[in-house]
């Protein structure tokens, strides 16, 4: 964001009088005082804190926010689910930025955990499209960015197994049991099956709730480990241990493909399930001019290239497209401009989906 600085003339004005009779008694100059330097701001510091998501702390992308303001110290606490940030705002944790994906947005708005932006201040905003913008706007105000999204599917280690599966279904067949690296989400897991049974995972009625849940009690027993975390699960797959990485994110299939695995990420029948996540800042920031800044910086086309680029994620502002990488566009779809509408994207959850889901879970992991 540039800073303008507008300056003021000094504009003198003279006047005459016509000549008296006597001569006029010339007054002494008086020297006008030399007009003052405009004040330079004072260079920002301090911290500002940020709660995201492990490996988007790296300064690729933030450096111009880096560059600005080298005496501003950034705090980066991690998340390892996105209702980690409902449950540390309530809690009275003071951030100046949060990264929650597009389940947890309109909790957290109806609980006036988080304020409105105001897009004025973000230089890289024009590249957003409104598709994307949308998302984050609630009761005609902007509360979120969006800034990443991707998918969510089955990572397979080709080389190891019989059949690569080609659904969300097949993952129940016995030919993977005990293979099966599963992401620690009880909402997750939920959304798979749903999506496996034919079922609109976000509108199911009470019947359709015991069947997605005896489905999961079905899968329980052919589960090694239930990963929350893309390093662990990145292991298990290039060990061995485990076959079918579910519910694995782009990122993996990046990291393994470049190591030289034999791995397939699949495009489910059912369709790929998908996050849209983004920055916001919540009500109790006292840094929230920096706040802007910082959101402007991760916008930046230097930001949203590494994302890609490194990543494999797909990005919210279009204009930094022309830094992408064309092959890794191709190899994850991120150029099909039909990807989003073929992508089942979370959907918020009422607090009364989330208890549920949340219990059935916890029932499965303990049932083995």
């Amino acid at each position: 964001m540039s800073l303008i600085l507008i300056g003021s003339l000094l504009l003198a004005a003279c006047g005459g009088q016509e000549p008296a009779e006597e001569p006029a008694v010339e007054e002494p100059a008086v020297e006008e005082p030399p007009a003052e330097e405009p004040a330079e701001a004072a260079p920002a510091t301090g911290n500002l804190v940020m709660l995201d998501w492990a490996g988007y702390e790296l300064p690729e992308f933030w450096g111009p926010f880096a560059e600005k303001y080298p005496d501003v110290q950034v705090d980066f606490s991690f998340l390892t689910e996105s209702a980690e940030v409902y449950s540390k705002l309530e809690s009275g944790f003071e951030a100046d930025l949060v990264h929650p994906c597009s389940n947890l947005w309109e909790l957290l708005v109806d609980s006036d955990l988080v304020q409105p932006i105001d897009t004025s201040k973000l230089s890289n905003w024009s590249g957003v499209p409104e598709s994307l913008a949308a998302d984050g706007q609630f009761n005609g105000k902007q509360y979120w960015i969006p800034w990443d999204w991707g998918f969510e599917s089955v990572l397979v280690r080709a080389d190891l197994v019989e059949e690569v599966p080609t659904s969300w279904a097949d993952i129940w067949d016995p030919q993977y049991a005990g293979r099966i690296a599963i992401n620690d989400s009880g909402e997750a897991a939920h959304v798979i099956t749903a999506l496996s049974l034919g079922f609109d995972p976000w509108d199911t009625t009470p019947e359709q709730e015991e069947e997605i849940r005896q489905k999961l009690l079905e899968l329980a027993p052919n589960v090694l480990a239930y990963w929350s975390g893309q390093t662990e699960l990145d292991q298990m797959l290039a060990a061995g241990d485990a076959w079918l990485g579910v519910g694995a994110w782009n990122a993996s299939y990046v990291s393994l493909l470049g190591e030289g695995y034999d791995v397939e990420y699949i495009d489910p029948a059912e369709g790929r399930t998908g996050f849209l996540c983004g920055f916001g800042i919540p009500t109790s920031s006292q840094n929230v001019d920096l706040a802007h800044e910082m959101i402007d910086a991760y916008l930046g086309t230097e930001g949203m290239a590494y994302l890609a680029n490194e990543y494999g994620y797909g990005i919210a502002n279009i204009d930094a497209l022309t830094a992408v990488d064309p092959e890794m566009a191709e190899l994850l779809s991120l150029n099909d401009a039909n990807v989003i509408d073929k992508t089942t994207f979370y959907e918020g959850m009422t607090p009364e989906q989330r208890e549920l889901w949340t219990n059935v879970w916890s029932e499965v992991k303990t049932s083995q």
